[in-house]
């Protein structure tokens, strides 16, 4: 993979200079080795090379992992280098500056939850997309009023998707509900309280949950037929780690908006950092979703007033979506050492807090960003455009075929959408009986016309 030439220095220090200049930070392994390694030897490596930039960053992440303080003089004046080399991952685009390691901590996250993202061909592109920009595009061109029409579509439209991730069907003022509550993500500041309101908002029917973060272990799996013990293919992180690592939460999200940072990136992160913690005994899918609305509003990133329902392609790609959830989860259940309860749930019985808070996102922020892309290129033109064809549809059945009501036109398109295009025998013999039959033909020419491609698109 890389020249002979390029070969590390043995020991330590050639290693981990090695691993940052062209693998850039895992901080979950750096804090797993540091716990390693002696003190003395980080501090020596800094008293041989005081003004390496390698080295320094070494120091500084040593120090702020660790919790620790070494004992070393602060650095001298030399020139500052950031924490994390923006070539190779994420990271916020200044940071506030060690005076005493004289580095630049642009790390995108603090000490209680910082995952990381590398920088891959595929969210360069993305980037280089600005789907954002694309989206405000379609909403200039487009009359407010369909615009309107559209939002609140999709709004519902996620609400539901989201239900049917879950496996849930709920009733539809439940689903009105968390669709208010989509729409308002990104209003108030993330705070634990705010995390626990909107999961009683989820829930609905409280009386079999505990509300509020979890008491006990958790796990999403299958159980064994015989013993009813727990078959885990994700474990949750402990619930004596869940108020730091849900502060942690808080913070990077608080961080994040302040610098600048991919929006889409953030959302990830985010989202998928909070359903791995997993902290509360239920509602949490559906609130790992709603922080991808959160981040994208609080970041500007969709345009006012309207959601990306992201929910819908991945709901469409459930599948990819599975696979994406479980690709972390499978590398971090070897490490994690449980035993059953008696009451069948799960107690963990090592430190595994950190596989929480610095995990790698890259593989969640490429899923999201495919789903993003989706919500502009497909989901929102196509609904402009059946908004727009159903316009031309309403105005000239009531020039052409019968002066109907509004809601009567609304019943003959969804008729005609149900049936590809032709009025039924029932419909033709019950509510649209009083149509001579030239008129039902007109009325399927102007379907086909206006609707036909717009509503296979929008079904599809």
């Amino acid at each position: 993979m890389f020249a002979p030439s390029l070969a590390p220095e043995r020991g330590l220090e050639g290693q981990l200079e090695f691993a940052m200049k062209w693998e850039g930070l895992s901080l979950a392994v750096l804090r797993a080795l540091f716990r390693r390694v002696d003190p003395a030897e980080i501090a020596r490596m800094v008293r041989n090379k005081p003004t390496g930039a390698y080295v320094r960053r070494i120091w500084f992440l040593y120090e702020w992992l660790m919790d620790a303080r070494l004992e070393l003089p602060d650095s001298g004046k030399v020139r500052a280098v950031p924490v994390v080399n923006p070539k190779l991952q994420f990271a916020l685009g200044s940071g506030p500056l060690s005076r005493r390691h004289r580095v630049r901590n642009n790390l995108p996250g603090t000490q209680r939850f910082c995952p990381m993202v590398r920088r891959t061909p595929e969210l360069d592109r993305y980037g280089q997309m600005r789907l954002d920009e694309e989206a405000r595009e379609v909403i200039g061109r487009t009359h407010p009023d369909v615009i309107r029409r559209a939002a609140a579509f999709l709004l519902l439209e996620d609400s539901q998707a989201s239900f049917q991730i879950e496996g849930e069907r709920p009733p539809q003022d439940r689903r009105l509900r968390w669709a208010q509550a989509i729409a308002d993500a990104g209003q108030l500041n993330l705070t634990v309280d705010e995390f626990e309101r909107l999961q009683e908002m989820v829930i609905g029917d409280a009386r079999f949950v505990q509300l509020g973060l979890r008491t006990e272990g958790g796990w999403i799996g299958e159980r064994d037929r015989t013993t009813a013990d727990p078959i885990p293919e994700h474990i949750s992180a402990r619930p004596e780690d869940l108020p730091d690592l849900m502060q942690g939460l808080v913070e990077f999200a608080q961080q994040s908006q302040a610098a600048p940072l991919d929006p889409v990136v953030v959302a990830a992160a985010l989202s998928f950092g909070f359903v791995y913690i997993h902290p509360f005994e239920d509602g949490n899918g559906r609130l790992h979703r709603w922080l991808i609305h959160h981040a994208l509003a609080r970041a500007g990133y969709n345009p006012p007033d309207l959601v990306f329902p992201v929910s819908v392609p991945m709901l469409r790609r459930i599948t990819d979506y599975r696979e994406v959830l479980t690709s972390y989860s499978r590398e971090v259940l070897p490490l994690v050492d449980w035993r059953p309860t008696r009451r069948h749930n799960i107690e963990v019985l090592n430190d595994t807090g950190d596989y929480y808070r610095f995990f790698d996102a890259t593989a969640h922020a490429e899923f999201l960003y495919k789903c993003v892309e989706e919500t502009v290129t497909r989901d929102l033109p196509q609904e402009v455009a059946y908004l727009e064809g159903y316009d031309e549809f309403s105005r000239r059945v009531q020039e052409e075929t019968a002066d109907m009501p509004e809601k009567t036109i609304n019943l003959l398109a969804q008729f005609l959408r149900q049936n590809n295009g032709r009025l039924s025998r029932r419909a033709r013999t019950r509510e649209f009986k009083r149509l001579s039959l030239d008129e039902v033909e007109r009325v399927e020419d102007l379907y086909r016309r206006c609707l036909a491609r717009e509503a296979d698109d929008r079904s599809g």
